[in-house]
Protein backbone atom coordinates (compact mmCIF):
# COMPACT_ATOMS: atom_id res chain seq x y z
CA UNK A 1 0.00 0.00 0.00
CA UNK A 2 0.70 3.81 -0.69
CA UNK A 3 0.47 5.96 2.09
CA UNK A 4 -2.13 8.71 1.17
CA UNK A 5 -1.78 12.04 -0.03
CA UNK A 6 -2.27 14.36 2.57
CA UNK A 7 -5.01 16.94 1.40
CA UNK A 8 -4.51 20.81 1.41
CA UNK A 9 -7.43 22.45 3.35
CA UNK A 10 -9.96 24.14 1.36
CA UNK A 11 -9.94 27.96 0.85
CA UNK A 12 -13.17 29.56 1.50
CA UNK A 13 -14.81 32.17 -0.93
CA UNK A 14 -13.26 34.73 -0.47
CA UNK A 15 -10.50 33.89 1.59
CA UNK A 16 -6.51 35.49 1.28
CA UNK A 17 -3.97 33.86 0.75
CA UNK A 18 -1.03 34.79 3.22
CA UNK A 19 2.08 36.11 0.57
CA UNK A 20 4.74 34.13 1.95
CA UNK A 21 3.47 30.19 2.93
CA UNK A 22 6.62 29.52 4.55
CA UNK A 23 6.22 32.55 7.25
CA UNK A 24 4.80 30.00 9.68
CA UNK A 25 7.53 27.80 9.62
CA UNK A 26 10.20 30.19 9.97
CA UNK A 27 8.62 31.77 13.16
CA UNK A 28 8.98 29.68 15.92
CA UNK A 29 5.18 28.74 17.82
CA UNK A 30 4.58 30.28 21.34
CA UNK A 31 5.61 28.08 24.26
CA UNK A 32 2.50 26.75 26.33
CA UNK A 33 1.85 28.98 29.22
CA UNK A 34 4.16 27.74 32.20
CA UNK A 35 2.62 26.08 35.09
CA UNK A 36 2.73 27.88 38.30
CA UNK A 37 4.75 26.41 40.96
CA UNK A 38 3.41 24.25 43.62
CA UNK A 39 3.28 25.43 46.85
CA UNK A 40 5.50 23.34 49.42
CA UNK A 41 3.40 21.11 51.89
CA UNK A 42 3.02 22.82 55.18
CA UNK A 43 5.63 20.61 57.42
CA UNK A 44 3.77 18.18 59.99
CA UNK A 45 5.44 18.34 63.56
CA UNK A 46 6.35 14.55 64.58
CA UNK A 47 4.64 13.44 67.90
CA UNK A 48 8.01 13.69 70.13
CA UNK A 49 8.57 17.43 68.70
CA UNK A 50 4.45 18.75 69.30
CA UNK A 51 6.05 17.01 73.16
CA UNK A 52 9.50 18.92 73.31
CA UNK A 53 7.70 22.01 72.07
CA UNK A 54 4.96 21.64 74.75
CA UNK A 55 7.25 20.95 77.30
CA UNK A 56 9.61 24.14 76.24
CA UNK A 57 6.72 26.39 76.78
CA UNK A 58 5.27 24.94 80.11
CA UNK A 59 9.08 25.44 81.46
CA UNK A 60 9.74 28.95 79.87
CA UNK A 61 6.06 30.51 79.70
CA UNK A 62 5.75 31.14 83.20
CA UNK A 63 7.37 31.02 86.57
CA UNK A 64 4.94 28.17 88.12
CA UNK A 65 3.55 27.99 91.61
CA UNK A 66 3.73 31.50 92.70
CA UNK A 67 2.12 30.75 95.59
CA UNK A 68 3.79 27.35 96.66
CA UNK A 69 7.12 29.25 96.68
CA UNK A 70 5.69 32.48 98.67
CA UNK A 71 4.74 29.87 101.64
CA UNK A 72 8.40 28.22 101.21
CA UNK A 73 10.02 31.64 101.33
CA UNK A 74 7.72 32.71 104.38
CA UNK A 75 8.00 29.45 106.54
CA UNK A 76 11.59 29.30 105.91
CA UNK A 77 12.67 32.43 106.98
CA UNK A 78 9.93 32.80 109.62
CA UNK A 79 11.39 29.40 111.25
CA UNK A 80 15.43 30.55 110.83
CA UNK A 81 13.74 34.09 112.26
CA UNK A 82 12.60 32.24 115.24
CA UNK A 83 15.35 29.92 116.02
CA UNK A 84 17.64 32.91 115.73
CA UNK A 85 15.46 35.05 117.89
CA UNK A 86 15.01 32.16 120.47
CA UNK A 87 18.84 31.29 120.81
CA UNK A 88 19.40 34.69 121.43
CA UNK A 89 20.44 34.46 124.68
CA UNK A 90 22.79 31.85 123.89
CA UNK A 91 24.22 33.13 120.79
CA UNK A 92 27.93 33.27 121.51
CA UNK A 93 27.78 29.58 122.99
CA UNK A 94 26.43 28.04 120.02
CA UNK A 95 27.92 30.02 117.24
CA UNK A 96 30.07 32.69 118.80
CA UNK A 97 33.71 32.85 120.75
CA UNK A 98 31.80 31.05 123.57
CA UNK A 99 31.44 28.09 121.98
CA UNK A 100 32.86 24.98 123.13
CA UNK A 101 33.46 24.04 119.09
CA UNK A 102 36.35 26.44 118.79
CA UNK A 103 36.96 28.82 115.98
CA UNK A 104 40.54 27.39 115.53
CA UNK A 105 38.55 23.69 115.60
CA UNK A 106 35.89 25.43 112.81
CA UNK A 107 38.46 26.50 110.54
CA UNK A 108 39.88 23.40 110.50
CA UNK A 109 36.97 21.49 109.53
CA UNK A 110 35.64 23.98 107.27
CA UNK A 111 39.59 23.63 105.35
CA UNK A 112 38.47 19.57 105.50
CA UNK A 113 34.92 20.01 104.28
CA UNK A 114 35.35 23.30 101.70
CA UNK A 115 32.05 24.04 103.49
CA UNK A 116 31.69 28.40 103.44
CA UNK A 117 31.60 30.87 106.23
CA UNK A 118 32.25 34.46 107.01
CA UNK A 119 32.49 33.58 110.52
CA UNK A 120 36.11 32.84 110.15
CA UNK A 121 36.84 35.98 108.46
CA UNK A 122 37.42 37.60 111.70
CA UNK A 123 38.18 36.10 115.62
CA UNK A 124 36.21 39.37 116.87
CA UNK A 125 33.35 39.58 118.77
CA UNK A 126 31.88 42.41 117.26
CA UNK A 127 32.20 40.74 113.71
CA UNK A 128 30.39 37.85 114.93
CA UNK A 129 27.34 39.55 116.72
CA UNK A 130 27.29 41.73 113.13
CA UNK A 131 26.76 38.15 111.24
CA UNK A 132 24.29 37.26 113.49
CA UNK A 133 22.62 40.62 113.48
CA UNK A 134 22.53 40.55 109.73
CA UNK A 135 21.21 37.02 109.66
CA UNK A 136 18.57 38.10 111.65
CA UNK A 137 17.56 41.52 109.19
CA UNK A 138 17.81 39.21 106.42
CA UNK A 139 15.20 36.80 107.21
CA UNK A 140 12.83 39.29 108.62
CA UNK A 141 12.96 41.00 105.27
CA UNK A 142 12.59 37.85 102.91
CA UNK A 143 9.29 37.14 105.36
CA UNK A 144 8.25 40.40 104.19
CA UNK A 145 9.02 40.25 100.84
CA UNK A 146 11.91 43.41 100.44
CA UNK A 147 13.88 43.43 97.78
CA UNK A 148 13.12 39.58 97.73
CA UNK A 149 16.28 38.89 95.21
CA UNK A 150 18.95 40.58 97.12
CA UNK A 151 17.51 39.58 100.58
CA UNK A 152 17.53 35.21 99.49
CA UNK A 153 21.45 36.32 99.12
CA UNK A 154 21.60 37.74 101.94
CA UNK A 155 19.50 35.09 103.96
CA UNK A 156 21.83 32.07 102.90
CA UNK A 157 25.04 33.66 103.68
CA UNK A 158 23.40 34.01 107.28
CA UNK A 159 22.15 30.49 107.17
CA UNK A 160 24.97 28.63 105.68
CA UNK A 161 27.45 31.22 107.44
CA UNK A 162 25.88 30.25 111.07
CA UNK A 163 25.47 26.37 110.22
CA UNK A 164 28.63 25.93 108.68
CA UNK A 165 30.19 27.12 111.94
CA UNK A 166 28.96 24.74 114.06
CA UNK A 167 27.88 21.58 112.27
CA UNK A 168 27.39 19.39 115.60
CA UNK A 169 23.87 21.86 116.37
CA UNK A 170 20.73 21.21 114.86
CA UNK A 171 17.71 18.42 114.76
CA UNK A 172 17.57 17.81 111.10
CA UNK A 173 15.51 20.46 110.49
CA UNK A 174 18.27 22.63 109.97
CA UNK A 175 19.23 20.47 107.14
CA UNK A 176 16.03 21.47 105.35
CA UNK A 177 16.84 25.56 106.33
CA UNK A 178 20.28 25.04 104.96
CA UNK A 179 19.22 23.47 101.19
CA UNK A 180 15.79 25.69 100.81
CA UNK A 181 18.08 28.51 101.37
CA UNK A 182 19.88 27.99 98.51
CA UNK A 183 17.02 27.21 96.37
CA UNK A 184 15.06 30.36 97.36
CA UNK A 185 17.88 32.46 95.85
CA UNK A 186 16.96 30.65 92.19
CA UNK A 187 13.45 31.53 92.10
CA UNK A 188 10.70 34.30 91.91
CA UNK A 189 9.20 33.50 95.30
CA UNK A 190 8.42 37.36 95.41
CA UNK A 191 5.49 37.12 93.47
CA UNK A 192 2.86 37.39 95.73
CA UNK A 193 2.27 38.00 99.61
CA UNK A 194 4.97 40.46 99.14
CA UNK A 195 6.38 44.02 99.74
CA UNK A 196 7.91 43.74 96.20
CA UNK A 197 4.63 42.62 94.70
CA UNK A 198 2.60 45.14 96.34
CA UNK A 199 5.17 47.82 94.78
CA UNK A 200 4.93 46.35 91.65
CA UNK A 201 0.78 46.83 91.47
CA UNK A 202 1.56 50.11 92.38
CA UNK A 203 4.03 50.85 89.83
CA UNK A 204 1.77 49.36 87.30
CA UNK A 205 -1.30 51.02 88.28
CA UNK A 206 0.93 54.46 88.44
CA UNK A 207 2.08 54.03 84.84
CA UNK A 208 -1.63 53.05 83.22
CA UNK A 209 -2.41 55.15 80.36
CA UNK A 210 0.59 56.86 80.74
CA UNK A 211 4.01 57.13 78.78
CA UNK A 212 5.45 54.78 81.49
CA UNK A 213 7.93 52.25 79.65
CA UNK A 214 10.53 52.72 82.32
CA UNK A 215 8.15 52.85 85.32
CA UNK A 216 9.52 51.55 88.39
CA UNK A 217 13.29 50.80 86.67
CA UNK A 218 14.08 54.31 88.38
CA UNK A 219 15.05 52.08 91.64
CA UNK A 220 17.59 54.60 94.15
CA UNK A 221 17.33 52.22 97.28
CA UNK A 222 17.68 49.02 95.12
CA UNK A 223 21.11 50.95 93.21
CA UNK A 224 22.12 52.13 96.28
CA UNK A 225 21.73 48.63 98.26
CA UNK A 226 23.64 46.83 94.99
CA UNK A 227 26.71 49.38 95.05
CA UNK A 228 26.73 48.63 99.16
CA UNK A 229 26.50 45.22 98.94
CA UNK A 230 29.49 45.15 95.88
CA UNK A 231 31.82 47.46 97.54
CA UNK A 232 31.58 44.89 100.66
CA UNK A 233 32.31 41.85 98.06
CA UNK A 234 35.11 43.63 97.19
CA UNK A 235 37.17 44.79 100.46
CA UNK A 236 36.32 40.91 101.67
CA UNK A 237 37.52 39.58 98.09
CA UNK A 238 40.86 41.86 98.45
CA UNK A 239 41.37 40.86 101.69
CA UNK A 240 41.76 37.36 100.89
CA UNK A 241 39.45 36.11 103.48
CA UNK A 242 38.49 32.23 103.92
CA UNK A 243 36.53 30.51 101.38
CA UNK A 244 36.26 33.15 98.41
CA UNK A 245 37.79 30.86 95.96
CA UNK A 246 37.16 31.41 92.37
CA UNK A 247 37.22 28.02 90.83
CA UNK A 248 37.52 25.96 93.82
CA UNK A 249 34.98 24.80 96.93
CA UNK A 250 32.32 26.39 95.88
CA UNK A 251 28.64 24.74 95.60
CA UNK A 252 29.05 23.31 92.49
CA UNK A 253 32.51 21.94 90.76
CA UNK A 254 34.50 24.41 89.15
CA UNK A 255 32.73 26.85 90.31
CA UNK A 256 34.21 28.72 93.32
CA UNK A 257 32.34 31.26 95.74
CA UNK A 258 33.48 33.84 94.74
CA UNK A 259 32.24 33.10 90.92
CA UNK A 260 28.73 32.50 92.42
CA UNK A 261 28.79 35.93 94.17
CA UNK A 262 29.83 38.17 91.89
CA UNK A 263 27.55 36.49 89.30
CA UNK A 264 24.67 36.71 91.37
CA UNK A 265 25.74 40.45 91.94
CA UNK A 266 26.45 41.44 88.11
CA UNK A 267 23.15 39.28 87.30
CA UNK A 268 21.14 41.54 89.59
CA UNK A 269 22.46 45.27 87.87
CA UNK A 270 22.56 43.37 84.59
CA UNK A 271 18.86 42.25 85.00
CA UNK A 272 18.36 46.41 85.98
CA UNK A 273 20.08 47.74 83.11
CA UNK A 274 17.83 45.62 80.80
CA UNK A 275 15.01 46.75 82.20
CA UNK A 276 15.82 50.27 82.13
CA UNK A 277 17.72 50.66 78.71
CA UNK A 278 16.59 47.74 76.99
CA UNK A 279 12.77 47.39 77.60
CA UNK A 280 12.63 44.80 74.34
CA UNK A 281 14.25 41.47 73.11
CA UNK A 282 16.78 41.55 75.86
CA UNK A 283 14.59 41.68 78.30
CA UNK A 284 12.27 38.73 76.99
CA UNK A 285 15.49 36.39 76.89
CA UNK A 286 16.47 37.13 80.52
CA UNK A 287 12.86 37.12 81.83
CA UNK A 288 12.88 33.23 79.95
CA UNK A 289 16.09 32.50 81.44
CA UNK A 290 14.85 33.91 84.60
CA UNK A 291 11.75 31.93 84.72
CA UNK A 292 13.65 28.22 83.63
CA UNK A 293 15.85 28.88 86.57
CA UNK A 294 12.33 29.29 88.67
CA UNK A 295 11.08 26.06 87.31
CA UNK A 296 14.00 24.44 87.72
CA UNK A 297 14.86 25.29 91.45
CA UNK A 298 10.93 24.54 92.22
CA UNK A 299 11.40 21.18 90.48
CA UNK A 300 14.48 20.52 92.56
CA UNK A 301 12.48 21.36 95.89
CA UNK A 302 9.91 18.69 94.95
CA UNK A 303 12.42 15.93 94.07
CA UNK A 304 14.25 16.94 97.52
CA UNK A 305 10.97 16.54 99.41
CA UNK A 306 10.45 12.91 98.09
CA UNK A 307 13.66 11.85 98.79
CA UNK A 308 13.35 13.19 102.23
CA UNK A 309 10.13 10.67 102.99
CA UNK A 310 11.20 7.76 100.73
CA UNK A 311 15.09 7.54 102.75
CA UNK A 312 13.59 8.09 106.21
CA UNK A 313 10.71 5.80 105.38
CA UNK A 314 12.92 3.09 103.30
CA UNK A 315 15.32 3.07 106.35
CA UNK A 316 12.41 2.59 108.67
CA UNK A 317 11.56 -0.22 107.25
CA UNK A 318 14.98 -1.75 108.27
CA UNK A 319 14.77 -1.03 111.35
CA UNK A 320 13.82 -3.86 113.71
CA UNK A 321 11.76 -1.58 116.28
CA UNK A 322 10.10 -0.36 113.33
CA UNK A 323 9.11 -3.75 112.08
CA UNK A 324 7.63 -4.62 114.96
CA UNK A 325 5.65 -1.40 115.92
CA UNK A 326 7.24 -0.30 119.18
CA UNK A 327 9.75 2.21 117.80
CA UNK A 328 7.35 5.11 118.65
CA UNK A 329 7.40 3.87 122.47
CA UNK A 330 11.15 4.76 123.33
CA UNK A 331 11.39 8.77 122.04
CA UNK A 332 8.17 8.99 124.11
CA UNK A 333 9.99 7.93 127.39
CA UNK A 334 12.83 9.93 126.88
CA UNK A 335 12.81 13.32 129.26
CA UNK A 336 14.48 15.36 126.55
CA UNK A 337 11.79 14.85 124.25
CA UNK A 338 9.20 14.62 126.52
CA UNK A 339 8.08 18.76 126.85
CA UNK A 340 4.03 17.19 128.23
CA UNK A 341 5.39 13.94 130.66
CA UNK A 342 1.82 13.74 131.00
CA UNK A 343 0.54 13.82 127.78
CA UNK A 344 3.65 11.25 126.71
CA UNK A 345 2.78 9.17 128.88
CA UNK A 346 -0.91 8.85 127.98
CA UNK A 347 -0.26 7.36 124.71
CA UNK A 348 2.41 5.61 125.58
CA UNK A 349 0.88 3.60 127.82
CA UNK A 350 -1.39 2.69 124.81
CA UNK A 351 0.19 -0.31 122.83
CA UNK A 352 -2.49 -0.40 120.12
CA UNK A 353 -2.25 3.64 119.43
CA UNK A 354 1.98 2.75 119.30
CA UNK A 355 1.65 0.32 117.07
CA UNK A 356 -0.50 2.58 114.36
CA UNK A 357 1.55 5.37 114.82
CA UNK A 358 4.50 3.61 113.82
CA UNK A 359 3.13 1.64 110.95
CA UNK A 360 1.54 4.77 109.94
CA UNK A 361 4.20 6.77 110.20
CA UNK A 362 5.87 4.35 107.52
CA UNK A 363 3.20 4.04 105.51
CA UNK A 364 2.70 7.29 104.84
CA UNK A 365 6.77 8.16 104.11
CA UNK A 366 6.77 5.37 101.88
CA UNK A 367 3.98 6.02 99.85
CA UNK A 368 3.71 9.82 99.46
CA UNK A 369 6.07 9.88 96.38
CA UNK A 370 4.30 7.55 94.24
CA UNK A 371 0.74 9.56 95.39
CA UNK A 372 1.98 12.28 93.43
CA UNK A 373 0.05 11.64 90.08
CA UNK A 374 -3.07 11.25 91.95
CA UNK A 375 -3.95 14.82 93.02
CA UNK A 376 -6.98 13.65 95.80
CA UNK A 377 -4.49 11.06 97.51
CA UNK A 378 -1.86 13.81 97.66
CA UNK A 379 -3.86 16.09 99.35
CA UNK A 380 -5.34 13.06 101.66
CA UNK A 381 -1.27 12.35 102.68
CA UNK A 382 -0.23 15.54 102.54
CA UNK A 383 -2.71 16.62 105.11
CA UNK A 384 -1.76 13.45 106.90
CA UNK A 385 1.83 14.67 107.16
CA UNK A 386 1.09 18.11 108.15
CA UNK A 387 -0.77 16.17 111.44
CA UNK A 388 2.46 14.12 112.07
CA UNK A 389 4.69 17.20 112.00
CA UNK A 390 2.61 19.50 114.55
CA UNK A 391 2.49 16.21 116.54
CA UNK A 392 6.22 15.93 116.49
CA UNK A 393 6.38 19.65 117.52
CA UNK A 394 3.95 18.95 120.52
CA UNK A 395 4.65 15.77 122.08
CA UNK A 396 8.70 15.56 121.08
CA UNK A 397 9.39 19.14 121.57
CA UNK A 398 10.89 19.71 118.24
CA UNK A 399 8.87 22.85 116.76
CA UNK A 400 11.82 23.97 114.17
CA UNK A 401 12.09 20.63 112.48
CA UNK A 402 8.33 20.19 112.58
CA UNK A 403 7.76 23.88 111.20
CA UNK A 404 10.57 23.39 108.48
CA UNK A 405 9.00 20.36 107.32
CA UNK A 406 5.61 21.75 106.85
CA UNK A 407 7.25 24.28 104.89
CA UNK A 408 9.07 22.21 102.68
CA UNK A 409 5.73 20.33 101.93
CA UNK A 410 3.86 22.68 101.17
CA UNK A 411 5.25 23.09 97.77
CA UNK A 412 3.07 20.47 96.96
CA UNK A 413 -0.10 22.50 98.39
CA UNK A 414 -3.22 22.41 95.80
CA UNK A 415 -3.30 25.91 94.30
CA UNK A 416 -6.89 26.40 94.80
CA UNK A 417 -6.56 26.23 98.17
CA UNK A 418 -3.52 28.95 98.51
CA UNK A 419 -6.01 31.28 95.83
CA UNK A 420 -8.71 30.85 98.43
CA UNK A 421 -6.91 31.33 101.26
CA UNK A 422 -5.09 34.42 99.47
CA UNK A 423 -8.74 35.90 98.66
CA UNK A 424 -9.66 35.30 102.52
CA UNK A 425 -6.51 37.05 103.61
CA UNK A 426 -7.26 40.11 101.85
CA UNK A 427 -11.17 40.31 102.66
CA UNK A 428 -9.97 40.41 106.43
CA UNK A 429 -7.37 42.78 105.60
CA UNK A 430 -9.92 45.56 104.07
CA UNK A 431 -12.25 44.59 106.36
CA UNK A 432 -9.95 45.62 109.57
CA UNK A 433 -7.54 48.31 107.80
CA UNK A 434 -10.34 50.05 105.12
CA UNK A 435 -11.28 53.18 106.10
CA UNK A 436 -14.94 53.06 104.81
CA UNK A 437 -14.11 53.33 101.09
CA UNK A 438 -15.21 50.63 98.59
CA UNK A 439 -13.33 47.15 98.76
CA UNK A 440 -10.33 47.15 96.21
CA UNK A 441 -10.24 44.23 93.47
CA UNK A 442 -7.36 41.98 94.38
CA UNK A 443 -5.34 42.54 91.23
CA UNK A 444 -1.68 42.20 90.53
CA UNK A 445 -1.48 38.83 91.24
CA UNK A 446 -0.26 36.11 88.45
CA UNK A 447 -2.40 34.23 87.06
CA UNK A 448 -3.08 31.03 88.64
CA UNK A 449 -5.35 27.50 87.82
CA UNK A 450 -8.66 27.05 89.05
CA UNK A 451 -11.28 24.74 88.82
CA UNK A 452 -12.09 25.40 85.32
CA UNK A 453 -9.11 26.88 83.91
CA UNK A 454 -9.04 23.69 81.63
CA UNK A 455 -5.34 23.55 82.49
CA UNK A 456 -5.54 20.50 84.88
CA UNK A 457 -3.63 20.34 87.95
CA UNK A 458 0.41 19.10 88.19
CA UNK A 459 2.10 18.33 91.20
CA UNK A 460 2.21 21.50 93.19
CA UNK A 461 -1.35 22.33 92.80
Amino acid sequence: MTSPTPQQPQQTPGAQQPAHPTESADVPQQAPASRAPQEPEPYEETRIERAIGRGFRYATGRALAPYQTAVIRIGISVTWLLFLLREWPHRAVLYGPDSPWSLDMARRLLGGNHAFSVLPWSDGRGWFEAVYLLAIVAAALLMLGWRTRTMSVLFMVGVISLQNRSIFIGDGGDNVIHLMSMYLVLTRCGQVWSLDARRAKRAAAAADGTDGAAAGTRDLPGVILWAVLGLALAAAQLGGNYGLSWFDNGPFPHLGWSLVLWGLWATHGLWWAVQRYAPGEPRVVLDTLAKLAHNGALLVIMVEVCLIYATAGWYKIQGSRWQDGTAVYFPMHLDYFSPWPALSELLGSNGVMIMLITYGTVIVQVAFPFTLFNRRLKNVLLVVMICEHLSIAILLGLPFFSLAMITADAVFLPTNFLTWLSARLSGLRERLFSRGGPARPAGGEPDTRTEHSGDGHTLVG
